[in-house]
């Protein structure tokens, strides 16, 4: 065995420790104590970082160039992207032929029935002829509008099993200008059976909705919370689905389903269809929980998700028990703006 020199010994313990981890470890730990003072919360903007040790840059450089002016500030929205300008829609000379949209998503309590009302009323304020199909056998959509549905002769229901019912003979007038009614009540539940043996089932809509589309500019369907063969007759004739949904998490699970299902719909029955957009509605910014499902559908559907947010208020309640939309029960309310603003949006993507 060689035996090292003082020399040696002293070269040796003059050099920095080499064993395994410790240089980890340490990078590690000082990433850990640089985090503790750092605001993490998902969904908020972080401002840049500032370096103190760097003097401030002065009127002009050694080579006499130009010190670069300092970033805007950038107003960001609910999303955490940037706000997008859209401009008042332009009104509409000629209406029709109709662009049909499905609210759907297969979980209840998300939204759907009063983001149907309230997109559907925000449309018509813009001057867009509107139709709302009330397409789930619950019926809230006729009852939010203030229609007293369980005493209606005729509803979607007969409209769909009944070859002589026409869609003039089930079409009602609301108390907005410019936005009509197909009302239902629990009668539709027994549709899919009656449907399931009819020939072009999922097709049963589109033929039932084809003679008024030339007089609106917008037919918007209320699906009922399931994937059903009625689900499947909205998505059959729909040019685009708009999902609502609530920022939260059994929500964030669902929508891979539903565009399963949509993709489905998409290659075997109507090519045209597509997701026209997610609107995040029942938004708490005050919740951690919110804005990190917030921050992950924005990361996962980029443009998809509507800039417009519909925050958490106690107004909508008050609508339904007052049978009106938010834009005539509350016009200056926060959840009437936004669904103004989603309004111009939808306009804006469909180009009517």
């Amino acid at each position: 065995m060689r035996i090292r020199g003082p020399a040696e010994h002293h070269a040796r313990d003059s050099c920095p420790s080499t064993e395994p981890g410790v240089e980890a470890v340490a990078f590690v730990q000082q990433i850990s104590d640089a985090e503790k003072g750092e605001d993490r919360t998902v969904g908020t903007p972080h401002s840049p970082a500032t370096d103190t040790t760097y003097p401030a840059p002065s009127a002009s450089t050694s080579n006499g160039a130009r010190p670069l002016a300092p970033a805007p500030e950038v107003d960001l929205g609910p999303t955490g992207r940037p706000r997008r300008h859209i401009p008042e829609p332009p009104p509409l000379a000629v209406h029709g032929p109709a662009k049909i949209i499905a609210m759907c998503n297969q979980k209840g309590g998300v939204g759907k029935t009063t983001s149907t009302i309230n997109l559907g009323a925000s449309l018509a304020e813009y001057g867009r002829r509107v139709l709302l199909v009330d397409l789930d056998p619950q019926g809230a959509l006729s009852a939010g509008l203030g229609v007293a549905h369980h005493d209606l002769d005729l509803t979607v229901h007969n409209l769909l099993v009944e070859p002589r019912v026409g869609i003039d003979d089930v079409l009602m007038r609301t108390r907005v200008e410019g936005l009509d009614l197909l009302p239902s009540n629990i009668d539709l539940s027994a549709a899919e059976i009656q449907l399931v043996s009819e020939v072009g089932r999922e097709q049963a809509l589109g033929r039932a909705l084809y003679p008024a589309l030339d007089r609106y500019d917008y037919v918007l369907v209320d699906c009922q919370p399931s994937l059903g063969l009625l689900t499947v007759n909205a998505l059959a004739c729909a040019d685009s689905v708009i999902i609502p949904m609530e920022c939260e998490f059994f929500s964030l699970r669902g929508l891979a389903l539903l565009n399963d299902t949509v993709a489905k719909v998409r290659d075997r029955l109507n090519p045209r269809l597509a997701v026209g957009g997610i609107v995040v509605t029942m938004f708490d910014s005050r919740t951690l929980h919110a804005r990190e499902v917030m921050s992950r559908v924005v990361e996962v559907f980029g443009d998809l998700v509507y800039d417009s947010v519909v925050n958490r208020t106690v107004k909508f309640p008050e609508t339904s028990v007052a049978g009106e939309p938010i834009t005539t029960w509350a016009p200056k309310s926060g959840g009437a703006e936004s669904y103004r603003a989603l309004a111009r949006e939808v306009i804006h993507r469909s180009g009517r």
